[in-house]
């Protein structure tokens, strides 16, 4: 990941509410952390974002979505109003994030069977348990670190 997006991705999921390691995940997994993404669907930026989802929240243009902070706020908002209208599920606002919430709606709020939601879902999650892992793990030692070395940090 480039390591200039860190704090960009940081501040925009802490401005909405959304825990900054799942920005991190859904960006990794939906392009690589890669601004100038464009998917074979017409996704576009670094959180693959589609025209009419963007339209949704004020951004008309394409290219727009190719700015990282432009991209990440019109996905945080969707991200949250997906959570909004499905609850605190994760893989459910995963799924409506891939495949759109009327899909999740119509499989009876369940992941749908399509096997590109389902891979990405858990892709995503399990991105996410890494990136939660490794941020436990970092936070402990911290802690030792203070704790046997005190002052002297």
């Amino acid at each position: 990941m480039p390591i200039v997006l860190a704090p960009l991705i940081d501040r925009v999921a802490q401005a909405h509410d959304i825990d900054p390691l799942l920005l991190h995940a859904i960006a990794r997994v939906e392009s690589r952390h890669q601004p100038g993404a464009v998917s074979t669907a017409g996704a576009h930026g670094l959180m693959q974002v589609i025209v009419p989802t963007a339209r949704r929240f004020g951004v008309d243009d394409a290219g727009q979505l190719h700015d990282p902070l432009t991209n990440l706020k019109v996905s945080a908002r969707y991200l949250k109003s997906i959570q909004l209208r499905l609850g605190n599920d994760l893989r459910l606002v995963l799924a409506a994030y891939n495949a759109g919430e009327g899909a999740v709606e119509r499989y009876g709020r369940r992941v749908p069977p399509y096997r590109e939601t389902q891979d990405y879902v858990r892709k995503v999650l399990a991105e996410y348990g890494l990136l939660l892992q490794v941020s436990r793990q970092q936070s402990a030692a911290a802690a030792w670190s203070r704790a046997r070395f005190g002052a002297e940090l």
